[in-house]
């Protein structure tokens, strides 16, 4: 049964601590085998990748060569129907258009010392991007991931996808395609992240790795952290619903079971004003699982980890949503902007009862690569600046250096560090 809390009763705020504080997805004890593998790659390069395809995807990569061809692209994503790749250029144009509006300026100017100071933004070189492509194959991901890394004028954009039973799924394909991704690698797993961090004969190291992955990908994304940059390590999905009663109780269950259905340790949270209105979205979760095509997996996220929490009156909720941070936060309320602003700590807030999360997932525009299990307190969505870094730039002419100067002398030689002191002095000739 998913948890049932009540504001109004003994023992709440215990129990809600304990929600807040669950460990949804356990981590695997990979640790030791991911570092193997990476060392592995590291020292055999194409042929570990070769060798772990043929062990864990039975695909003779050797033969088929590690570079997906465009031509086999084109082949593939030829079996995508004509709705779908509309409803993907849809969802492409649009993505475009609000990671553009995310472009940061340069700048500079001069202080009242005469100091030149300013920034200036540069793309990454390369990045890679790892796309599940087993169990999980969302071509939606790819354009989240891939599209902000071309507005932000990224080089080149390196793809790796395991390829199980050497099957290209077309979707995949038609999204590469469509965004005119050209290196494509079938590989996955650990190998494939030590590939893209360290290089192998057939692919050039890059300077960044971003994309979802579960246990192996996850675990070798830390482990050559600092070699590489990496986006924020995604856990289960999560989303949490404010709602009044003016709700259909069938509209908030299948927002609900929209991340319930991702998988058996995704997390479903509604917050309600109103004991009965919980208890029909319950009774409506329970009827839309029946006829779920994965019901199986989201009866189990929904059983083991949902919640249906009722308070004494919605200004009640903000505080409850900062502290567990949700993923995706729905406010299916009058007046949604008003406890928007009242909420610091969420991944991406969808306000009214007109804008469901799935609307995020995939046609909005905003990025859906979000933190999750409480990250939102800390980190941001996956964005343009991702695959951006800055740099500042100085200047000093002889005026400027005589108004600012004396006092860097005097910090490094209280820091003891007399070279550095001299470096100035000796400009101020002293």
């Amino acid at each position: 049964m998913p948890l049932e809390l009540n504001a109004a009763e003994p023992g709440f705020a215990a129990r809600f601590d304990a929600l807040v504080k669950a460990k949804r997805d356990a981590e695997a004890d990979v640790g030791a085998t991911v570092a193997a593998i990476i060392a592995d790659v590291r020292a055999r390069g194409d042929a570990v990748l070769h060798e772990l395809n043929q062990k864990f995807d039975r695909v003779d990569s050797a033969r088929l060569g590690l570079r997906i061809t465009t031509a086999e692209m084109e082949k593939a994503a030829a079996e995508v129907d004509a709705r779908t790749m509309e409803a993907l250029e849809t969802a492409a144009s649009r993505i475009r258009d609000f990671h553009l509006r995310q472009m940061p300026q340069d700048e500079l100017y001069t202080d009242v010392a005469g100091v030149t100071l300013g920034h200036r933004w540069t793309p990454l070189d390369a990045v890679g991007l790892y796309v599940p492509g087993g169990k999980a194959a969302y071509p939606s991901s790819v354009l989240m991931n891939a599209i902000p890394a071309q507005v932000a004028g990224v080089r080149r954009i390196v793809v790796c996808v395991p390829t199980p039973d050497g099957h290209l799924n077309p979707l995949l394909m038609a999204a590469f395609r469509l965004l005119g991704l050209g290196e494509v690698y079938r590989t996955g797993g650990a190998q494939a992240v030590a590939a893209m961090a360290y290089g192998t004969e057939s692919i050039a190291a890059v300077d960044k790795i971003t994309g979802p992955g579960r246990d192996y990908v996850a675990t070798a994304k830390r482990q050559v952290f600092g070699q590489v940059g990496i986006d924020n390590p995604a856990g289960p999905s999560e989303i949490l619903v404010v709602s009044d009663n003016k709700n259909d109780p069938a509209w908030i269950a299948a927002d609900l079971l929209s991340q319930a259905e991702h998988d058996e340790v995704a997390q479903a949270v509604l917050i309600t004003d109103d004991a009965a209105f919980a208890k029909a979205v319950g009774e409506a979760v329970r009827e839309q699982l029946s006829s779920m095509p994965r019901g199986n997996i989201a009866a189990a996220s929904w059983e083991r980890f949902g919640a249906l929490i009722t308070v004494k009156t919605l200004a009640d909720a903000p505080a409850l949503v900062d502290r567990l941070a949700p993923e995706h936060l729905e406010l299916a309320i009058d007046d949604p902007q008003a406890m928007a602003d009242r909420v610091r700590h969420a991944g991406a807030i969808f306000l009214g009862r007109l804008t469901p999360e799935a609307i995020g997932d995939y046609v909005a525009g905003p990025n859906h690569v979000l933190p999750t299990a409480g990250a939102a307190r800390f980190a941001s969505g996956l964005n343009l600046l991702d695959f951006m870094k800055r740099t500042t730039i100085v200047g000093c002419d002889a005026a400027a250096l005589r108004r600012i100067g004396p006092a860097a002398v005097a910090l490094a030689e209280a820091e003891g560090l007399p070279a550095h002191a001299r470096s100035v002095a000796i400009r101020l000739g002293a």
